[in-house]
């Protein structure tokens, strides 16, 4: 070990370094003041520079968080879902069979990256979902700094593959601010998607923070998990070559297997029938294999399926060959999403890193989904929207070959997800039972854990995958990041738990809630109750004091036989550490809204956009939804200034959504204008003008009068061009809610799906320029004499920003 000496005595260098790893960034060494004139004498000699590197023989670190998948889904843990990758880590690492998430998406994921639990981190739902109450503002504090950030700060290459779901929605448009994006969460380098979901034929995918295209389409065979796995290896394969002494921390989030279920056809194909016994005998053979693999407790019992989901002999007749077919469609997504995940995998053995790389392969980031009813879905969005009652049978019966294609927006039936979480109850967003919370976890170091191919069986969460990577690497947990004292991580670290099957459980309490559905878990006991159902958002909720709590004890694995009426004791103990654990982590008030939480002023959180006018200008695109004034449910007007070739126009002058819902002023291939509303592919109202836009400068209108009553209700769209009438049409419907989930608003082009089939990806962008598009809401939209004179135009614009 080497010192240097100094005034003071000899300091040991490398304790020295370690000790200051506290504060981050790491303080740098103090140097001598004073110097000889002459740069070559002797004591003018200075130590070398000695960049921030980790302490000797950290590993790399792999995170994996695959999305919307149940225990029981994947093969280590009983699934019958081939996921050869998932095999192979556990033939040689650690499958962890009582590990945890929050169940739901961001908060899981905010309490992964920074080892606090999810209302530390104020991501108490979803960020669409955010309130301005403590634990709800999905506002990461500063005093919660990423797991990512303190590996950079301490010498790690640092870089994020996938989704992110944790950037508050009026800080998600393409100016930011970018200090919750990843590159302003620790990872110098980021290739994904922002937000809850993607198509995965054609996603928005930004590269840090820049919007880029797919390099090829869908019949070129896109797919964005394949796009996203070379990139990461692009990415290993550099920093391995430039950075040789450098760990890496990688953190590989795809958006599979969330909807839309999105798979190549040859990788559903491969499950054809194995499905068409239906989801309660596919829930007895899985749990078959789980007992067998001893992933479940030897007294484990297979919880009964609730009275609020079908049995599989209740369903039409005439629906189950689609049922089959929605989970056939899964079960390729989720072998597909397995098997990228093994070239990345191929990819460290070739670089010779694998054994040296800890390996968190969490398969969930929270128990199934069941947001797609109880019949499933052709189109996702129906369903977000609370229309599912708009997609008969009939329409999906006709679709069933194009589940997973590009065609499609598909989401699985509700037994399905049910039968994906086996053994236990409930599902995704139901976070008072192991159905919504339970997620297999394999963690895999061979040059750091002696075991192989075991089990382990002791209590885990995400919060803990924090601590244990900093105790592996041999970095302390930091006590001040960035100049703020840090709150203290509230996971547990589980390296003890590495080579001692039967070592003590380390992490012995915690609280689970969402949308109310809540429990408390102490050392093998569990008191729980369910709030909500998830696929049933417009049903009202009991009030919070009527909620019926149930009581399992240490020795019931799947929480099967509620013994709360025999221990009222036991029960109002961990009712109350409820209590205690809720209010210490800022869980209350408790909070049941869902659709009232979309409406920002309601929620209390920022808009990005407010006012009845919006000005936007040529270029612009990749506008999220938010980042848009609404249009939805109200009377509003459409302005675009172009400039029209010589020759003669045609392509997209704004569009907002895509395929599967939207809105879009255009000029047809002939030059004519034309608007399109695109009512969830279901159906496409068009006005078309009969003769094209001339050459030159020009103004094209749409105007929508909406007929009010409700939310979703119809209108006239009338067409004008330089203040003339050029085509008026009804809309029967509208969309109520939200167009997408990840489509966007584009200016001069439409990325990603097209809303109107009049265009394709070969003409959907404008040959001309369009200068400007105004957006005018209510009263705002009847001002002008369907014709927006330059000075009215940013008078009033400027006077409603």
């Amino acid at each position: 070990m080497s010192k240097e000496s100094s005034g003071k005595g000899d300091v040991d260098r490398s304790r020295s370094r370690e000790d200051r790893r506290v504060v981050l960034p790491i303080p740098e060494r103090e140097r001598r003041a004073t110097a000889m004139l002459d740069a070559q004498d002797p004591d003018s000699q200075f130590p070398p520079i000695e960049p921030v590197r980790p302490p000797a023989d950290a590993p790399n670190v792999l995170i994996v968080l695959l999305d919307d998948v149940g225990f029981g889904a994947a093969q280590p843990f009983g699934g019958l879902i081939d996921t050869p990758t998932a095999d192979r880590l556990a033939g040689s690492g650690l499958r962890y069979t009582r590990f945890h998430t929050t169940a739901l998406c961001a908060p899981t994921r905010a309490a992964l990256l920074t080892g606090r639990n999810h209302h530390t981190v104020n991501m108490g739902a979803i960020t669409e979902l955010a309130t301005s109450a403590p634990g709800q503002t999905s506002v990461r504090p500063q005093d919660c700094a990423p797991l990512a950030e303190t590996l950079r700060l301490n010498g790690y290459s640092t870089a994020q593959f996938g989704k992110c779901h944790e950037v508050p929605p009026w800080e998600s448009s393409p100016m930011g601010p970018h200090d919750r994006w990843p590159t302003g969460s620790g990872f110098e380098h980021f290739y994904g998607f922002i937000g809850g979901e993607t198509n995965q034929y054609e996603p928005a995918i930004y590269h840090d923070t820049v919007p880029v295209e797919p390099e090829k389409t869908p019949e070129e065979g896109y797919h964005f998990t394949e796009d996203m796995t070379d990139k990461s290896i692009d990415w290993l394969r550099q920093q391995k070559s430039l950075m040789p002494d450098k760990p890496f921390f990688m953190y590989w989030a795809p958006g599979a297997t969330h909807a839309p279920h999105h798979v190549p056809p040859e990788w559903s194909a491969k499950y054809a029938g194995m499905f068409d016994q239906g989801w309660d005998a596919t829930r007895e053979a899985i749990f078959a294999r789980q007992q067998e693999l001893g992933v479940v407790g030897p007294d484990a019992v297979l919880t009964e399926r609730p009275d609020a989901i079908p049995a599989w002999d209740d369903m039409d007749d005439d629906l189950k060959p689609i049922l089959a077919r929605q989970m056939e469609v899964y079960a390729g997504f989720l072998e597909h999403t397995d098997h990228h995940l093994g070239r990345l995998v191929d990819a460290l053995e070739e670089l010779e890193v694998l054994d040296d790389t800890l390996v968190f392969y969490v398969v969930g980031d929270n128990g199934a989904s069941a947001e797609g009813t109880l019949r499933g879905t052709f189109n996702e969005m129906l369903v977000l929207n609370g229309v599912p009652e708009l997609e008969t049978s009939e329409f999906m019966r006709e679709r069933i070959d194009r589940f997973g294609t590009p065609d499609a927006f598909n989401h699985y039936a509700v037994g399905w997800a049910h039968a994906m979480c086996t053994p236990y109850q409930w599902t995704k967003q139901v976070a008072s039972h192991w159905g919504g919370t339970r997620n297999g976890t394999i963690v895999h170091w061979p040059n750091g854990i002696d075991a192989s191919n075991e089990i382990r069986h002791q209590f885990g969460h995400v919060i803990d995958i924090a601590p244990t990577v900093l105790r592996a690497a041999g970095i302390p947990e930091p006590v001040t990041v960035n100049g703020f004292d840090q709150h203290p991580y509230e996971g547990y670290a589980l390296n003890d738990t590495f080579d001692d099957a039967e070592c003590a459980e380390i992490h012995e309490t915690q609280y689970f809630e969402m949308f109310v559905n809540r429990g408390i878990y102490q050392k093998g006991w569990t008191a729980v109750t369910r709030h909500s159902t998830p696929w049933d958002m417009s049903a009202p909720n009991p009030d919070v004091h009527d909620d019926v709590w149930e009581l399992y004890a240490p020795g019931d694995w799947t929480q099967s036989n509620d013994i709360s009426a025999e221990n009222p004791d036991q029960l109002r103990r961990l009712q109350e550490l409820f209590l205690i654990e809720a209010a210490r982590h800022n869980v209350l008030p408790l909070d049941d809204r869902r659709a009232e939480r979309f409406d920002p002023d309601r929620a209390g959180r920022p808009q990005l956009i407010r006012g009845r006018t919006q000005l936007l200008f040529g270029g612009m695109r990749r506008l999220s939804e938010s980042s848009v004034v609404n249009i939805k449910n109200k009377t509003h007007a459409v302005t675009c200034q172009v400039v029209v070739p010589v020759g003669g126009g045609s392509g997209t002058l704004i569009a907002q959504g895509g395929r599967y819902g939207g809105w879009t002023v255009y000029l047809t291939t002939d030059g004519l204008p034309a608007y399109c509303y695109n009512l969830f592919g279901l159906e496409r109202f068009k006005m078309i003008g009969s003769k094209p836009v001339p050459e030159g400068e020009h103004q094209v209108r749409m105007e929508f009068d909406y007929e009010g009553g409700g939310a979703g209700k119809g209108g006239t769209a009338t067409l004008y061009v330089d203040g003339s009438e050029v085509a008026s049409g009804g809309v029967a419907a509208t969309v109520p809610g939200v167009f997408s989930a990840d489509e966007t608003t584009d200016i001069g082009t439409d990325t990603a799906t097209v809303v109107t089939d009049d265009l394709d990806r070969t003409t959907v962008t404008f040959n001309g320029t369009v200068k400007w598009v105004q957006i005018d809401l209510g009263d705002a939209a009847q001002d002008f004499d369907h014709l927006v004179t330059p000075e009215e135009r940013y008078r009033i614009a400027m006077a409603r920003q």
